[in-house]
């Protein structure tokens, strides 16, 4: 889930730092510019782990600032495939359910990787599970009695297993045009997301395997 990932880049100090020690200057105008950001095919960066080498500053002509050429390892969430990760349920919609695990929300789990036979309860805005039914459609699955229904509700606790990551590139560029019309920019989409599954045993709301599970394989799920 966390790997180190090393970069490259020139820092400057602005003079009003000058009096604090060079790699401690460095390292939080490193986590100012990195923390919180997605890196295209690196992951999301949390924090420096520590500086790798750094050259001598220099002032560059107008600013009055000290540029350093720095190496740093970077602390960077990234899963892998088949990484089987704990998260909260963020939300769920027509299409699937959308996870958190704290710092990070672009989690999903598409409709393709629930669970068979499911459905979504629009009166309860929750994916169910209905284990051992003979029914198909999502109509007849909302005929069934709630009580035999397992919903995967807001907030619960999830174990998934990661399918897929996806980077995209939207860095804003001029509006397009056509035909002498301006074409509307489309929905801006997360810079990074990853894909999960629950669609197997030991998959999905921890509660439906708690009694599978060895007393000390618990999570605290406040």
């Amino acid at each position: 889930m966390f790997v180190l990932s090393i970069v490259k880049d020139t820092i400057a100090i602005l003079p009003t730092n000058f009096g604090v020690p060079p790699e401690q200057a460095l390292i939080a105008e490193i986590n100012k510019k990195y923390a919180n950001r997605v890196l295209h095919d690196v992951g999301l960066c949390i924090c420096v782990f520590d500086l790798v080498e750094a050259g001598e500053g220099k002032v560059r002509y107008g600013d009055g600032c000290l540029w350093y050429k720095v190496r740093f390892r970077m602390v960077v969430f990234r899963s892998f495939a088949s990484e089987v990760i704990l998260a909260k349920v963020k939300s769920s919609d027509e299409d699937g359910i959308r996870l958190s695990v704290g710092f990070f929300d672009d989690i999903y789990v598409p409709l393709a990787y629930l669970p068979q036979p499911s459905a979504f309860d629009p009166n309860e805005r929750a994916h169910f599970w209905l284990p051992d039914s003979e029914a198909t459609t999502p109509h007849e699955l909302l005929e069934s009695p709630i009580a035999d229904r397992m919903y995967i509700d807001q907030s619960e606790v999830v174990r998934v297993r990661v399918e897929a990551d996806e980077f995209y590139d939207d860095e804003p560029g001029p509006p397009k045009a056509a035909e002498g019309v301006a074409v509307k920019r489309e929905v801006r989409r997360a810079p990074y997301s990853i894909i999960c599954s629950i669609a197997e045993q030991g998959l999905g709301p921890v509660p439906w395997w708690k009694s599978a599970q060895p007393d000390g394989d618990a999570m605290d799920t406040e």
